[in-house]
């Protein structure tokens, strides 16, 4: 079906509002970091209820994003992408007043669905609204703005938890929101995508085998690796992945379109993908934590003290997208993630209670520019690997991959922490944070293993597969 004009909007108001719709998303999911102590003593919640505080937004996210796509093709891009912020300020509201964990993780599960509306949708309308020679810069601006959310992520959320409370970071979207919804009904184009069936039975299997290979490894130690919970959780969790990838080899038109994996670029450049983001979210979950209870920092100072790590987003991914046609994807990819692995050994190293901040700003520094590195580099040559029609549905995937990687970054990373190491003193968390990360040094080591696979320069896209 072709793209049909409703109402009248302009390019300016395209680009404000989804930036700061997609803005608000991408906070929401890293501002919890800095705020999970006040929420640990708050809601008096374990190591395992906070994991899932994050979690539970990355899951339904990442297991949700294609789908969301696919609802604002059908239905229209700008309806679904009102509905998306209904949904996600409404499950703010529902975080800022949750009574216990298990509310809250409730609601974050809501909030990453709404993101899973607004995110591709925002994109889209942003496209669309733009003609072809002004795209790029459009584009460029609104990935600008929104990796901000990045940076200033675990500030605010410090700052917020540590002058206000920690229902605020949750609050603040509330007014936010009321002001986009309206405009955005009144000033955004209504258009609409190809008219493609939505995969229902794919969605239940990938989120079915997605929390029960997370929910496995949480439970692995609380209950014991060869406990029935665990058997049965990570088994379902199996199960699932290959019933999804066996419906996904027989329909016609799949979420996750298995020949995509024929090319040798796509496949292991994903494989990095997921290695190296469930090497950086676990990091993200406990770092905040160390500054925290491992040296006494307040909220506001810990989230201060990622900005070594999180601001080289700005400064080295536009250097590594402009070296990538000279330099190839497999050196980038390679090169970032043997830094990364070198940098959070280095950390697993020098990371004592009583270590001298100063000593870990260099190493901070070179965890964050080995992953702003590797990032474009595996991004170009997934969206390489693939013909040009199918770009939009092969960055789907490479979004579902990242966030599925953090996910169980997370689980892997509170796994480890839980078994060599506990929040009953600095030495004890400190203990653990090490274990933490020399698992994740090793998680970037084999995705720079794995990037010795990708080809040079992107591949030959495959032609579209045909259809009946």
């Amino acid at each position: 079906m072709p793209s049909r004009e409703i109402h009248s909007g302009t390019k300016t108001w395209a680009l404000v509002l989804t930036s700061a719709a997609s803005f608000m998303m991408v906070l929401d999911a890293i501002v919890v970091v800095t705020a999970l102590g006040a929420i640990r003593t708050d809601l008096r919640a374990s190591v395992e209820a906070l994991e899932w505080i994050l979690n539970a937004y990355n899951l339904s996210f990442a297991v949700l994003l294609l789908t969301g796509a696919a609802l604002g093709d059908r239905l229209g891009r700008r309806r679904m992408f009102v509905a998306g912020l209904v949904l996600f300020v409404a499950a703010s509201i529902a975080c800022a007043l949750a009574p216990d964990s298990a509310w809250l993780i409730g609601a974050r599960a809501l909030q990453g669905a709404g993101a899973a509306l607004v995110m591709p949708l925002a994109m889209a309308l942003l496209s669309a609204a733009f003609p072809p020679q002004e795209r790029g810069k459009a584009l460029g601006l609104f990935s600008s703005l929104t990796g901000l959310a990045l940076i200033l992520g675990p500030v605010v959320g410090g700052a917020i938890a540590q002058g206000l409370a920690w229902q605020w970071i949750f609050w603040v979207n509330v007014p936010i929101a009321l002001v986009v919804i309206p405009l955005a009904r009144q000033r955004l184009d209504e258009s609409f995508g190809p008219d493609a069936a939505i995969d229902v039975p794919g969605v239940v299997l990938v989120t079915g085998a997605a929390f029960g290979l997370v929910y496995g490894i949480m439970c692995g130690n609380a209950a014991g690796w060869t406990s029935s919970v665990v058997t049965t959780t990570l088994g379902i969790g199996f199960l699932f992945a290959a019933l999804f990838i066996g419906w996904e080899l027989r329909i016609r038109d799949p979420m996750v379109p298995m020949r995509f994996f024929r090319q040798r670029a796509f496949t292991f450049a994903s494989v990095a993908t997921f290695l190296f983001n469930s090497a950086m979210y676990g990091v993200l979950f406990l770092l905040p934590q160390f500054f925290q209870v491992a040296q006494g920092d307040g909220l506001l100072d810990a989230g201060l003290r990622l900005l070594p790590w999180t601001a080289t987003l700005f400064l080295v991914a536009p250097l590594s997208g402009a070296l990538i046609n000279r330099l190839g994807e497999r050196m980038l990819i390679g090169v970032g993630l043997a830094l990364q692995a070198a940098s959070l050994a280095w950390i697993s190293v020098i990371a004592t209670p009583d270590v001298a901040y100063s000593k870990l700003i260099l190493p901070l520094i070179l965890t964050g520019s080995g992953v702003s590195l590797a990032m474009p580099a595996a991004q170009n040559a997934i969206l390489s690997s693939v013909a040009k029609p199918e770009i939009g549905k092969a960055a789907g995937i490479y979004n579902m991959i990242r966030f599925l990687g953090g996910v169980c970054g997370i689980a892997v990373a509170g796994a480890v922490f839980v078994v060599h190491g506990s929040l009953a003193s600095p030495q004890a968390f400190a203990a653990g944070f090490i274990a933490a990360m020399q698992v994740a040094a090793a998680l970037s080591l084999l995705g720079a293993l794995a990037s010795a696979c990708v080809s040079r320069l992107g591949v030959s896209a495959p032609a579209p597969a045909r259809t009946a």
